[in-house]
């Protein structure tokens, strides 16, 4: 039985029998002497339970709690471990986008550091021992993105103005958000765009004025997100789906094979121990760059459309490098 353990199993005794000696403790724990007062110390000074000592009931018991905090063992109980993987998950939730989730976890991490019992590791350390490389973040507005979220979790239509930067245009949007995605190091926001009566995917850092409105957001599920966004490759979704076929060198193969370009993929080696991947792809931006990043490692096998596509790009790169 380990201490957590132990500590739900303190709790409950004492709840139960109301009053427990010493000698009923270490029968029911079967532990020492030595490691029952290390958790009855523990419950009393971190977790603050009420634990006295009756010389006339002959044990130990609950006291009426007057002052401090009050006391309750967590719904969810972390061992050290867990708590741990959770506090580096917060670090990197709070790289990825700071102050989205800080404020609100604030009380959650101060209660996991007292469980991890540790006073020389504190959460602020993990800060100094992990990073992410965010390559390509491109810049916002960070009150944009604070009330985009509050959008997506309250329910709420927001009134925006968008800058398409594909089509240097801007346009004004009244939109109900579904849910945040974080892709490549960027933010994007899947919607209900009530002025085009359709769903659209944003980018929140191309959002120039967000507004919230009081209106409640048109419900649109998951089944009809994962359709619209999430069958064809990366964040450019599209109804008509094909399926793009791609051949790697062998150099390529030894990463590329363990690599997930999409959940639907199917990936083989041929007889050249070459590897193919097929993907299924709408529009063919973002993989035709994904597939440029490999060079000369990779060819196109089809559909005939992307692999036309592949070479008037190279024709383009190259004419970038023509003599003058």
């Amino acid at each position: 039985m380990n201490r957590t353990e132990r500590i739900y199993q303190i709790d409950h005794l004492l709840a139960v029998r109301k009053v427990m000696s010493r000698q009923d403790f270490l029968d029911a724990l079967e532990v020492s002497w030595a490691t029952l007062k290390r958790d009855l110390a523990y419950l009393r000074d971190r977790l603050n339970a009420p634990i006295v000592f009756d010389r006339d009931a002959g044990g130990y018991r609950f006291s009426a709690q007057t002052l401090g905090p009050k006391y309750e063992l967590p719904g969810l109980w972390f061992n050290a471990d867990e708590a741990y993987a959770l506090l580096t998950t917060h670090q990197l939730l709070c790289d990825l986008e700071p102050g989205l989730l800080a404020p609100h976890v604030a009380p959650l991490l101060s209660r996991l550091e007292a469980i991890l019992g540790r006073e020389d590791l504190k959460f602020s350390q993990i800060a100094n021992r992990i990073r992410l490389g965010r390559i390509g973040k491109r810049r916002k507005n960070p009150t944009h993105f604070s009330v985009v979220s509050r959008a997506v979790l309250e329910r709420l239509r927001l009134q925006v103005q968008h800058y398409s930067r594909e089509h240097d245009t801007h346009s004004e949007r009244t939109l109900s958000p579904q849910r945040l995605i974080f892709y490549r190091n960027n933010w994007y926001v899947e919607a209900w765009c009530h002025t085009r009566k359709a769903l659209r995917r944003f980018s929140v850092d191309a959002l120039e004025s967000v507004e919230l409105l009081p209106a409640k957001a048109k419900e649109v599920s998951v089944k009809q997100l994962d359709a619209a966004f999430a069958s064809a490759y990366g964040i450019y979704g599209g109804a008509s789906v094909k399926n793009a076929r791609l051949r790697f060198s062998v150099a390529a193969t030894r990463w590329v094979a363990d690599e997930e370009w999409h959940p639907d993929q199917v990936g083989k080696l041929d007889a050249g121990g070459r590897y193919v991947l097929e993907v299924p792809f709408a529009e063919p931006t973002e993989l035709l760059m994904d597939i440029l990043r490999h060079g000369y490692h990779v060819e196109v096998l089809g559909p005939p459309e992307l692999r036309s596509a592949m070479v008037a790009a190279i024709d383009q790169m190259q004419a970038l490098y023509k003599t003058r």
